[in-house]
């Protein structure tokens, strides 16, 4: 591919991930405003959040799967259509039952980034693949951040409808540009959707994540919480066994037990516990009162701007970790990552009376997320064969969704269960929150050093039939 088509379908792929990102986290800060307009109570307008959390859990190994089987940017081209379709709903919506429904239509899109990742596998040259997947790891990172960092002046100054406005456009851009600008892949695995295994992993997830999201604020030992849990664990265990002993399974077990991939998950899964824990805590803190003696006084708009260090370092951090890859394999940017992520962390656990500590975190935390989510996307694609792409980086989609899910259950039930009389929460709360995302941070740096060297991983990709593995890595000379 010559370096202008190449540069273009890095362009449009990144700017499809973007619009995702941002309307992922952009809309969390100005629930409270939304839900003022909207005549909508607390309890109603979580479900803006939680309509697009449980849809992109669902569809992203859905539609990932039917990217492997029918074209990547065929079903890219639907998925974008989809987001649109429910970004413009969301941008005119009168009331608050239309606007959930738009969020559940904006998180179907969740397969933007198994599918872009598969798109890149199979179009750019193998040497650009790592570098370029980093990147576009990174841009859901700070997607992500710079929601919270707008969302405060974008309500301030205009209203809460241009939350959607402004990411339509970058849409219809993408859309565009996928549609004209990027060619179909001709790697495909022909087969039948396993509509079975969608049907009951819908059920486990939906289960899981509705009790996660919802437990809080119905209770964890009320009824519906347990209930959902028991559920949704139950359907779990029996996808499992029906994924692996049906003839085209919509997730292949066996590959997602090989040791290069199922520790990639953990990784997932612990990285988005912390990575919501440090939009959660963070701002948190940033926003309470000065006179309490540990807050900062500063606005929601104020407070979003301290996490602009975080996005700029996912910006930096990621391709960098592709450069790393590529010469010495996915291990060490995982556990550089991980390593970074723990003492982001440790310090304002340890100390964050000053903004400077926190600003060090975010430092900190936005390197370790872009090294990290670049390197597992690359170990994945080093693990399994370019026509299960969509389905393996879509369950690394879904671990994180999930970790993202308990991070901020967990962490606001911390910083809830500790506070003065008039409801604020303590210092001490704080951390609580700071140790316990520093905790979950070590089983990464723990699952890193459990990635098998480079020989064993090449001889398992070998083994199930990987055939556009890269040039070995230093890495692989030293194992042996």
């Amino acid at each position: 591919m010559k370096q202008a088509r190449t540069g273009r379908v890095v362009l449009f792929l990144s700017l499809g991930g973007l619009a995702f990102a941002v309307l992922q986290s952009l809309v969390a800060p100005a629930l409270p405003v939304i839900a003022h307009d909207l005549g909508a109570s607390t309890e109603d307008i979580s479900w803006v959040l939680t309509a697009y959390l449980l849809a992109a859990s669902v569809l992203t190994p859905i539609l990932g799967r039917l990217g492997d089987m029918v074209g990547k940017r065929r079903v890219m081209l639907a998925v974008l259509v989809i987001l649109a379709a429910g970004t413009l709903l969301a941008a005119l919506a009168p009331s608050l039952p239309v606007l959930i429904a738009a969020r559940a239509l904006q998180g179907a899109a969740g397969a933007i980034l198994p599918l872009s990742i598969g798109i890149v596998r199979d179009e750019l040259p193998r040497e650009k693949v790592g570098v370029v997947v980093g990147l576009l790891s990174a841009i859901f990172g700070i997607g992500a951040g710079l929601g919270i960092v707008a969302a405060g002046p974008i309500v301030d100054h205009l209203s809460w409808h241009w939350l959607f406005w402004l990411p339509l456009v970058l849409i219809g851009i993408a859309l565009a540009g996928v549609a004209f600008g990027v060619p179909e892949s001709p790697v495909r695995a022909p087969g039948k959707l396993d509509v079975l295994g969608a049907g009951i992993l819908s059920v486990s997830l939906v289960g899981l994540l509705l009790a996660i999201s919802k437990g809080r604020e119905w209770g964890w030992a009320d009824t519906r919480t347990v209930t959902l849990l028991i559920v949704g664990a139950i359907a779990l265990v029996v996808f499992v066994l029906v994924e692996l002993r049906v003839k085209e399974p919509l997730i292949n077990m066996r590959l997602m037990a090989l040791r290069g991939v199922w520790t990639t998950n953990i990784v997932g899964l612990t990285f988005g516990f912390a990575m919501f824990g440090t939009f959660l805590l963070i701002p948190t803190l940033l926003e309470l009162p000065a006179i309490t003696g540990y807050g900062f006084g500063k606005s929601v708009s104020q407070a979003g701007l301290f996490l602009l260090p975080t996005t700029l370092m996912m910006l930096v951090f990621g391709p960098l970790s592709g450069l790393l890859e590529r010469k010495y394999g996915p291990k060490l940017p995982l556990f550089l990552g991980s390593v970074a992520v723990v003492a982001a962390f440790a310090l304002p656990a340890i100390v964050h009376d000053q903004v400077w500590h926190l600003l060090i975190s975010g430092f900190l935390t936005g390197a370790g997320i872009g090294l990290v989510f670049a390197a597992m996307s690359n170990a994945i694609i080093e693990t399994v064969p370019a026509t299960h792409t969509g389905e393996a980086t879509g369950v690394n989609a879904i671990v994180r969704t999930v970790g993202g899910s308990v991070g901020s259950a967990v962490v606001a039930a911390i910083v809830a269960s500790d506070t003065t009389p008039q409801g604020i929460p303590t210092d001490q709360a704080f951390t609580t929150g700071f140790w316990a995302c520093a905790a979950v941070a070590v089983i990464a740096v723990i699952a890193s050093l459990a990635l098998p060297p480079a020989r064993k991983r090449h001889d398992e990709a070998v083994e199930v039939g990987v055939e556009d593995l890269p040039p070995e890595p230093a890495e692989l000379h030293l194992h042996r």
